[in-house]
């Protein structure tokens, strides 16, 4: 028997925490952000909402700044008010072929393009829109970044099936999982400690009979 592998591409993400950033084409400054993130996006060809929701979601929620009392990794840029620049860069997607850059994996620009607006449009629906900035799609950019930290974080979208079938059992299992651990003790777990609680104190004390009968008041 044969066994083939296939290669899954993801959406990929560097995200900075900056002190200050800027994107410049030409002598035009287009773009600055004071203290925040500078995230650079690579969309893979097999790129779907599912793979843009989770990168938008872990921008904007990773813990990568301090809280008003100093304590580090507690405050996400949602929390703090910073703000996001937001930086196209289909070279994320690169596959080297011996010391040659290759970017098939990338998305096409005429399809990358609308789903990297679609991408800023959530983030702005999502966060403050005036605080969500851009670089320029396509562009030879000159980006510059004052990394605070330094502190950089690389970020992948999931890789998993593709078979409509496998995506919605993997939905329900995770699903099943949240609710599990949103429920505190099951009513047949705190009865069952509380049958072994007497069975405990009943031995101790000399008691007779049968306390499985026994039940909660």
């Amino acid at each position: 028997m044969v066994l083939t592998s296939t290669t899954t591409t993801t959406m990929k993400a560097i995200i900075q925490r900056v002190n200050r950033a800027t994107v410049t084409v030409g002598e035009e400054q287009i773009s600055s952000i004071g203290r925040g993130l500078c995230v650079l996006l690579g969309i893979s060809v097999e790129d779907t909402q599912r793979d843009a929701d989770y990168i938008v979601r872990k921008i904007l929620n990773l813990r990568l700044f301090e809280d008003e009392n100093g304590r580090a990794w507690s405050k996400s840029v949602m929390d703090r008010e910073f703000e996001v620049l937001c930086v196209s860069q289909f070279t994320l997607q690169c596959i080297l072929k011996g010391n040659k850059p290759d970017f098939h994996s990338a998305m096409p620009a005429e399809l990358a393009q609308p789903f990297y607006n679609s991408i800023l449009e959530n983030m702005r629906s999502t966060y403050k829109p005036e605080l969500i900035k851009d670089g320029a799609f396509g562009a030879h950019m000159q980006v510059q970044i004052q990394n605070d930290g330094p502190v950089t974080i690389e970020l992948s979208s999931p890789a998993g099936p593709t078979d409509p079938k496998q995506l919605s059992k993997q939905e329900k299992q995770q699903q099943r999982k949240e609710k599990t651990r949103s429920k505190g003790p099951s009513e047949s777990s705190r009865e069952k400690s509380a049958m072994r609680s007497r069975q405990d104190h009943n031995a101790s004390s000399g008691a007779e009979g049968d306390v499985s009968s026994e039940r909660e008041p």
